[in-house]
């Protein structure tokens, strides 16, 4: 039987199968990415939620697990060599994960590297400038009497939408097949109109490519599941 008892992280989050993936995760767009990912592959894995209202990211066990203190991260018994492998930060889980599996990353290397392109284009822009005005709309940064800080994030926002509506356009996806750097980016628009509340404040209505493949996107099955995971 697969033993994790090393990892401080099963201490406060016991493996019940400890021979499939572990996942600590919470249905943010940033954590539905790697459940999406694995539904997709159809990988093995074990979830755990990690509270965030208990503040249970700031635990040591969560740490030892994940530096950064940020959701998710994985334990995967059966890393390279057979030997486990923790990792956090979604954008390298994916990478791992397309790589572990054989999936949804293109083999030819042109077409994956054009393929973490888009990966980091999301990680560097789209998360961090949709999350910054999900604060400002949605959150404490409504408060501020100053909309500047707002205004900047929707400037910038809209002009990422632009980017990937024009990279979109005749396309069905990212790339010419669907993959990791749909599964990354996709969450977060979703989020933006959805959770954020923003989608008229940056005039997601402008960007019919967007709309188009994010429909398209929503209504895969894996993507069904995987964005109500861990419930």
């Amino acid at each position: 039987m697969t033993d994790l008892s090393a990892f401080p992280i099963t201490r406060k989050w016991p493996a019940q199968h400890p021979e499939r993936l572990q996942l600590y995760s919470l249905p943010t767009p940033n954590g539905v990415k790697v459940s999406i990912m694995l539904e997709e592959i159809g990988l093995p894995y074990e979830v755990h939620k990690v509270d965030f209202a208990a503040q249970e990211q700031l635990t040591p066990e969560f740490i030892s697990l994940s530096a950064n203190n940020k959701i998710p991260a994985i334990l995967d018994p059966n890393g390279p060599g057979g030997k486990p492998l923790a990792l956090f930060e979604s954008g390298a889980i994916l990478l791992y994960l397309a790589e572990k599996s054989g999936q949804l990353l293109a083999k030819d290397p042109a077409a994956r590297y054009e393929t973490i392109q888009w990966l980091m284009f999301q990680m560097g822009g789209i998360g961090p400038m949709f999350g910054q005005v999900g604060f400002f709309h949605k959150f404490a940064g409504k408060e501020y009497a100053d909309k500047r800080p707002l205004q900047r994030y929707v400037d910038e926002s809209r002009r990422l939408l632009t980017v990937l509506d024009t990279r979109l356009a005749g396309r069905k996806w990212i790339m010419d097949e669907y993959g990791i750097a749909d599964i990354a980016t996709f969450p977060w628009v979703r989020n933006l109109a959805g959770f954020y509340e923003a989608g008229e404040l940056v005039g997601l209505k402008d960007f019919a490519n967007v709309q188009r493949v994010l429909a398209v996107f929503l209504a895969r099955p894996a993507v069904e599941r995987g964005l109500k995971i861990p419930g």
